[in-house]
């Protein structure tokens, strides 16, 4: 057995940030992706000339990946053409109300005044103590693996505590700042991908719109699976072992240490470290096997994301008036997200996203057509498990139709010349997602930083774990820090092997 060769299972976002950062580290890496490309949910379908992205659709946080890049000897702009998109959203109401942010601060100033006139000087009181908040948490807390939760609190100093938000909602640590309604529902409706509701969901996640208002959004030329293609480019040029078409069939251990793993053709590939870029509890429940077979009795996975039905649409002419994203909220979303994630059900009244990429970046589509995603929020397979998802989805899809319609955004059917839809069924089928959950492990108080999924096993020796369901959480940049630390916990446990 080779003792400097890991193997990581997955080629998703993680499992690659993590390929390179174990290769950088003198490593012999070895990825087995069980699909024909890399990329996990960050993938593309391609047909008749339109190119769609089947997840992430902007790239945010740039300097997450120029470190990953730099940390292999390239650059994010060396690697990758970027296209800046501002504004890149629009938020819409059922009452016609809109609210498009921008990173430029005086047409964001604006935005802010005319939904009330107060809001103009509260948005700056927001950008102030929301970078003081960024700034402490990627600095002390997001990036660094900690078990404790003392420790990880004293990292933060107990005189920060209060000024995280930690300890109230997300809604409110907005409402510090923002007297209109319609600007906290919007800022606040990015909880709803952390899996949580912003009534819930602890303040210190006002960062993630700052997050985008302060470092803009992106999208690589080509969209975002130029990124993918780049990280893999990457990796392979400084040696890792990228197999793609690969299922693994299980993660083998003996005597509660990590033995390598079995393909799905019964070929055994032999390591004393892998990663596991798998969902964690599918991992746990699907992958984890030891010599008397499956391990994972007593255990509990954690509470999840809720599940999303994407939609791709080649549409037979231009939509000039939709933005990249365009987020059509509810008259009560407070109401919607109970529906969602406390009642189990499909909101009445449906919050949803468009994006069309095509209208940033022309090649997705062949001139005067549209490449259209849509996305639409569902509970978990197993909250739903007598659903019909195939009348479902064109149900959604007529609803979302008319909300579009009544803000004078037509598609019709008729323009529609082929589509995909992808049910949580398919999510999980396709890339593992756990019980058809989109984004992973859900971000309430209980399961961040020390109380999330660990990335280290702690029944099996040299077994690890990157992605969106452990440290440090969901999203593209997150997957990305979650391989290097990832890639940081191998290295820790493997100067403690040498050590014994």
């Amino acid at each position: 057995m080779e003792t400097d060769r890991a193997i990581v299972v997955g080629g998703g976002v993680a499992g690659l940030s993590v390929a390179i950062q174990l290769a950088v580290r003198d490593y012999q890496v070895s990825l087995f992706e069980s699909n024909d490309r890399v990329g996990g949910r960050a993938n593309v379908i391609e047909f008749d000339g339109f190119k769609f992205d089947t997840g992430p659709s902007l790239l945010n946080y740039p300097w997450v990946f120029d470190e990953l890049f730099k940390a292999a000897g390239t650059s994010l702009s060396q690697e990758l053409e970027l296209i800046r998109v501002d504004p890149a959203i629009k938020f819409y109401w059922p009452d016609k109300e809109t609210f498009q942010p921008s990173s430029d601060l005086t047409r964001l100033s604006e935005q802010c005044r005319r939904l009330d006139p107060r809001d103009s000087v509260g948005l700056f009181n927001f950008l102030r103590d929301a970078r003081r908040k960024y700034n402490l948490s990627f600095s002390r807390l997001v990036s660094s693996n900690s078990d404790s939760p003392l420790s990880w609190l004293s990292a933060a100093g107990v005189g920060n505590l209060r000024k995280l938000g930690l300890f109230r909602s997300m809604d409110s640590q907005l409402g510090k700042h923002f007297h209109s309604s319609k600007i906290r529902e919007a800022l606040g409706s990015y909880g709803m991908y952390l899996g949580g509701s912003p009534y819930d969901l602890p303040g210190i996640f006002s960062i993630i719109p700052f997050g985008e208002l302060e470092y803009g959004l992106w999208l690589p030329s080509g969209g975002m699976y130029s990124l993918i293609e780049a990280m893999e480019r990457v990796a392979v040029r400084i040696g890792v072992d990228v197999q793609t078409g690969s299922p693994v069939k299980s993660i083998d251990s003996t005597n509660g240490r990590v033995a390598g793993i079995t393909l799905a053709d019964g070929s055994i590939e032999r390591a004393q470290v892998v990663v596991s870029n798998v969902d964690v509890p599918t991992t746990m429940t699907r992958l984890l096997h030891t010599e008397t077979g499956l391990t994972s009795n007593g255990y509990k996975p954690p509470k999840m994301t809720p599940g999303v039905i994407t939609y791709y649409l080649a549409v037979d002419r231009e939509l000039p008036k939709l933005n990249h994203h365009s987020v059509f909220l509810p008259e009560d979303p407070k109401f919607a997200y109970d529906q969602l994630m406390k009642q189990g059900k499909v909101p009445d009244d449906l919050p949803f996203y468009v994006s069309v990429a095509s209208n940033t970046d022309h090649s997705l589509a062949p001139e005067g057509k549209s490449a259209v995603f849509l996305l639409a929020p569902v509970p978990l397979m197993s909250q739903l498990p007598e659903a019909d998802w195939e009348r479902m989805a064109d149900d959604l899809k007529s609803k979302m139709f008319r909300r579009m319609n009544d803000h004078g955004i037509s598609i019709r059917e008729s323009d529609v010349i082929k589509q995909e839809a992808w049910s949580p069924v398919d999510w999980s089928k396709e890339f593992g997602l756990f019980d058809g959950s989109a984004f992973g492990a859900a971000h309430n108080l209980r399961q961040i930083g020390p109380f999330r999924p660990r990335n280290i096993s702690s029944t099996v020796s040299g077994l690890f774990f990157a992605g969106a369901s452990t440290t440090p959480g969901t999203g593209v940049p997150m997957c990305v820090l979650s391989g290097r630390m990832a890639a940081d916990r191998v290295t820790e446990w493997a100067r403690k092997e040498l050590a014994t």
